[in-house]
């Protein structure tokens, strides 16, 4: 039968979405989409105490159609459960100082409101109430006191589940509004956008709860009606005024939030001066320091164009407030060492400005990738500082504008399959020891493994139903929001209190405030934002450059470092980078020496083209083949240019430096300007479709426009297929040249003082971990090799950090030695007097802690000064028990362990760690002894502490080699006496496994096998499941390639393999050696003690 009363209408007043964390079972994007398909009018988004999810609303607002009404839902501390609905700019503000106070007030992640809290609402505000099933009395006193605050803008909340008593319930609120003059209002409480998703809305409540969902029990809802209903079956059980009155309400809500009023702080620029006029001024004079003869006619123009642009766009203060804070950091009676990075290195006033050090005279700057007319969105601009300091930046921030008015951005912490899998196996019942191996099964590892197959591996039955039900639950979380943690640096600062535009709460850290919103939320909203992010680099660099001017007397930074180094750009082919920045990795080692960068854009290329989308774009073997001449370099013409037979190309320009072949996202942006006809703000809506189409899609639209255009231009088709997947490539995360530049910069930086201070080098690096794709040991070791004498851990020497100690400095300072002694003397041959029983008993530390020099080495290098370990090398160790020591040790040297633990306060924890680390051997001797030593001390008792103590001294045996080795990588994660895998060489003889050494002296194509303590594992998502695995041995390094299929049939022994056995094939091009492996094998049994040293990326 034909239904011939069509559906009311009706906007959903009360819905939540995935944003309530652990509450919401939907996303914004699948509740409007339901909504549309119901023919809802409007959807009200009312999170809890929360904004967060605002403006993912706002987006799938926009794109179904269905109107957004922006709200938040509040429980009162002492009254009832409140919605609160924005219908103006001012009742949106009113909305976000209130969850501001809620939350700034409470540790994170909570919220505490009252009565009075919300009786300062604006008058703009709409109030919802859903009473809930309480005692009448209290009832009759919530409704006298909305009518006596909201009188004429609240309404009852009527909201019928089906449940046992609806029409009693609808009844009494019925009377409770007239009995208070209250109109009533039909809405849901909706916490899915479909019933479907009842089972995971159980979980969510279960894992908000701390408890089994079998535990949950009265606190999940008694069915699946909170999910957004048809229309035909709320008119079932709503009276139609009910319905109605929704709409009216919907139409008072007039509030868009593309319409918030943001406003751009103005203190930077004085009284009665333009903004453009002072930041004209600032760049000019930064100008003339960089070029103080006369600045160049190709720079003074670009300045122009970008100071028209700028004024034009109104971006004045925000280059203003960047220059504040890089010359504040500068400015420091310690500089902070910084520098700009990013799409903003594409802009000469930044540059001027000293926030960015790409030069544009000489760079090949394209300034729309920065700031745009057609784009009109705010400009990036990223500053690095010292990631130890930045600290210090960010509370510069903070005191100048006020925690009222700066905040930094938040970031949306999401369940990934590991931690879904956690919680939804918790909630479902398993036992810790099942979720251990539940989550492995879903690990980052897992990703090319169907689930079933990893679920049997780690002892589930796939096909058990609650396995089952895991699974599904776990698929429909991943990607939720878990909950809001802070941007890394990213600030919002405003004229007026940010509360006015977006809720602020507290951060996990103290002293930081964070905003609801986060980056991407920012940029839909064309918020302005400034990024003071951290880089461990510059920390390093800058320690670096402290050292070799504490030691050396010379002073470097970024600007004075010699360019254009022989040496340098030798190390750097060779792929000798270990610690250098952006080319360490072990494809950036595979790629140097067949790009043989000589001169600094070969670094510029270096740093990019390693990257998704050169790779996936098919953009590296091209540009290599044609480096080498193997290739014709072609710059194809349009239909113009090959009928006036001159052989001229607009292309050329675009593509001449890359030979052809667009490597940086810029040259992609120009050359659809050159060969389809696009404006350069169309060009960079393209870059903007490249970053997205994963998630969006988005790049087809240009599919059409640049094939027409460069068919119209009379471009081959061939030429247009190519271009469209080299674009499909970047897509996969291209880099732009401004910022390939910037890093280049720190790369030659890193590698310059490698090669020419490599003590002071590696004393940095080591002092700014962690960072980068080795650990400690490598780190040493690659020391070592290039001639650094390695000092260990002395309790009478060491400092926290790592230091350098010239070789004439006296090793003893004042210490009185017993026992043997091992002060550096025998690592450095500085010929310290040592006892005959040191000499013997130590000679093999002896011969393992003294360098050994590569052939890379020359005689510029700095070999003057050895690298003094520090205690933060010593596992668990803390800085201020390393600061008590040193300051007991600047007053008088310790005459023994018991005068060390005594006069540093050593608890039995502190005193056993150095022990243990072999850190007192200048007072006892050796392990063993230095454990029995400090083992026996008690702090004195005071009667008789002046007492004479005699007791006869206990001499032990020490410890063999193996063990000494065994316990340094227990304690340290490396040893200075040997390679441990020396002690496991008689068996690794006895099975064929040949050293590194022999192994990288093969021929091409010998079958080989090998084995070593797997320090690197990688597996980079453009790789198709190949795994790249970095083993070492006592001679040296080994690169396994290790392809998808085997990587799968034996992937246990490939992830859990400490020493890793490998047989395979040796394969040799262009100065690159690896091992294609053909079986693996653990070896662990040979090593025991050991453990995992390997540092694992994905």
């Amino acid at each position: 039968m034909v239904c011939l009363n069509p559906p009311p209408a009706y906007a959903e007043l009360h819905a939540l979405s995935n944003f309530s964390f652990q509450r919401g079972a939907s996303s914004a994007a699948e509740l409007f989409e339901r909504a549309a398909r119901l023919g809802y009018s409007a959807l009200a988004i009312t999170d809890e105490c929360s904004l967060a999810g605002i403006v993912r609303a706002l987006e799938a607002s926009e794109a179904s159609g269905v109107a957004l009404i922006v709200g938040t839902e509040v429980q009162l501390g002492d009254g009832p459960k409140l919605v609160l609905l924005a219908s103006s700019q001012m009742a949106y503000s009113s909305i976000c100082e209130l969850i501001t106070r809620g939350r700034r007030r409470s540790a994170k992640g909570e919220y505490a409101l009252t009565r009075a809290d919300v009786e300062c609402l604006h008058a703009d505000v709409l109030v919802l109430w859903p009473p809930g099933p309480g005692k009448v009395a209290d009832m009759e006193v919530d409704a006298a006191w909305v009518v006596r605050h909201f009188g004429g803008r609240a309404w009852i909340a009527v909201e019928l589940h089906h449940g046992a008593d609806d029409a009693a319930r609808l009844a009494g609120l019925q009377a409770l509004g007239q009995r208070h003059a209250l109109p009533l209002v039909a809405s849901s409480d909706v916490h899915m956008h479909a019933r479907g998703r009842r089972a995971l809305q159980d979980a969510l409540t279960a894992i908000r709860l701390g408890c089994t969902i079998a535990e949950a029990g009265h606190a999940l809802f008694p069915n699946g009606e909170r999910h957004l209903r048809r229309r035909e079956d709320l008119a079932a059980i709503y009276p139609a005024e009910l319905l109605a009155e929704s709409g009216r309400i919907a139409a008072r809500c007039r509030f868009n939030l593309r319409g918030i009023n943001y406003v751009y702080p103005h203190e930077l620029v004085p009284p009665g001066v333009r903004a453009i006029d002072h930041l004209r001024r600032l760049t000019l004079s930064g100008a003339q320091r960089y070029w103080p003869r006369a600045i160049p006619t190709k720079v003074v123009r670009q300045l122009e164009h970008e100071f028209a642009l700028i004024e034009k766009l109104g971006y004045e203060h925000f280059f203003l407030t960047v220059h504040d804070i890089v010359a504040w950091a500068r400015a420091r009676p310690q500089p902070i060492l910084c520098q700009g990075r990013g799409s903003s290195a594409n802009s000469a006033v930044c540059y001027c400005l000293g926030i960015t050090a790409v030069d544009p005279e000489h760079g090949n700057l394209l300034f729309e990738r920065f700031l745009s007319l057609e784009r009109n969105e705010p400009p990036d601009i990223d500053v690095d500082f010292e990631h130890e300091r930045r600290e210090e930046v960010i509370q510069y921030v903070f005191n100048k504008y006020g925690r009222t008015r700066a905040a930094l951005a938040a970031t949306v912490i999401r369940y990934r399959s590991k931690s879904a899998a956690r919680d939804i196996g918790r909630v479902l019942g398993l036992a810790e020891d099942q979720l251990d191996q539940l989550s492995m099964a879903h690990a980052h590892t897992n990703a090319d493994l169907p689930i079933a197959d990893a679920l049997r591996e780690r002892g589930f039955d796939p096909d058990a139903r609650i396995m089952q039900r895991i699974v599904a639950l776990v698929g429909q979380l991943r990607g939720f929001p878990r909950h809001l943690s802070q941007h890394v640096g990213g600030f919002v600062i405003s004229e007026h209190p940010l509360h006015t535009l977006v809720p602020v709460e507290n951060a996990a850290m103290v002293d930081r405030t964070i905003i609801q919103w986060d980056k991407d939320d920012l940029e839909s909203l064309k918020l302005l934002k400034v990024d003071c992010l951290a880089l461990g680099m510059l920390t390093c660099l800058r320690k670096c450059f402290d050292l070799v001017h504490r030691h050396a007397g010379i002073r470097f930074d970024l600007a004075t470092l010699p360019q254009d180094d022989a040496p340098t750009y030798a190390m750097i082919r060779a792929a000798d980078t270990v610690g250098v920045f952006q080319i360490e990795s072990r494809a950036q080692m595979s790629m140097l020496p067949r790009l043989r960068p000589a001169v600094f854009y070969d670094l510029v290329v270096q740093v990019a083209i390693v990257r998704p989308g050169p790779i996936q774009g098919g953009m590296v073997h091209p540009y290599l083949r044609r480096r080498q001449g193997l290739e014709e370099i072609d710059y194809p013409q349009s239909a113009s240019e090959r009928a006036a037979g001159r052989g001229e190309s607009r292309i050329r320009p675009v593509l001449e430096r890359t030979l052809g072949v667009p490597i940086f996202q810029e040259q992609v942006m120009k050359l659809v300007e050159v060969v389809a006809g696009f404006t350069p703000g169309q060009a960079d809506e393209l870059r903007r479709a490249m970053a997205a189409w994963k998630r969006k899609g988005g790049l087809e639209p240009f599919h059409d426009r640049i094939r027409d255009g460069m068919l119209a231009n009379g471009y081959e088709e061939s030429y247009f297929e190519r271009i469209f997947e080299q674009i499909r490539g970047f897509g996969e995360y291209g880099f732009p040249e401004s910022h390939s530049a910037s890093f280049a910069l720190l790369a030659y930086a890193s590698a310059w003082l490698k090669c020419h201070q490599p003590a002071a080098f590696t004393c940095a690096l080591l002092n700014s971990l962690p960072m980068g794709f080795y650990g400690p040991a490598q780190l040493i070791r690659d020391a070592r090799q290039h001639g650094v004498r390695v000092l260990p851990v002395d309790v009478t020497i060491s400092a926290w950090d790592c230091t350098l100690e010239a070789f004439s400095e006296p090793k003893d300072r004042g210490s009185k030695v017993r026992g043997s002694e091992i002060c550096g003397s025998e690592i450095c041959g500085s010929g310290f007097s040592r006892d005959a029983s040191s000499q013997i008993q130590h000679k093999s530390i002896a011969a393992e802690a003294a360098p050994t020099n590569r052939s890379t080495k020359d005689n510029t290098k700095d070999k003057s000064h050895a690298l003094r370990l520090g205690f933060s090398r010593i596992a668990g160790f803390s800085e201020a028990t390393a600061q008590r020591i040193v300051q007991a040790r600047s007053e008088r040297a310790f005459a023994d362990v018991a005068d060390l633990i005594h006069r540093a306060s050593l608890n039995a924890a502190e005193r056993a760690r150095l022990a243990d680390a072999d850190a007192l051997r200048r007072l006892s001797g050796h392990r063993h002894q230095a454990r029995w030593d400090s083992a026996g001390v008690d702090q004195p008792i005071g009667v008789i502490a002046d007492a004479p103590f005699n007791e006869e001294a206990i001499a032990l045996a020490a410890p063999s080699l193996r063990k000494d080795v065994i316990s340094d990588y227990a304690s340290q994660g490396f040893s200075l006496r040997r390679h441990p895998l020396s002690f496991a060489r008689e068996a690794l003889d006895q099975r064929r496994m040949l050293r590194a050494r022999d192994v990288l002296g093969s021929r091409h194509g010998r079958r080989v096998r090998c084995a070593g303590l797997v320090t690197v594992r990688q597996r980079p998502h453009t790789a198709n499941g190949v795994t790249f695995v970095t083993l070492e041995d006592e001679t040296g390094i080994l690169n396994i390639i290790v392809w998808a299929a085997l990587a799968s049939s034996q992937r246990r022994i490939l992830i859990e393999s400490s020493v890793l056995g490998v047989e395979g094939e040796l394969q040799s091009s262009e100065g690159v050696q690896h091992v294609i492996a053909h079986r693996l094998l653990n070896l662990d049994a040979l090593l025991a003690g050991i453990g995992p040293q390997s540092r694992d990326f994905h």
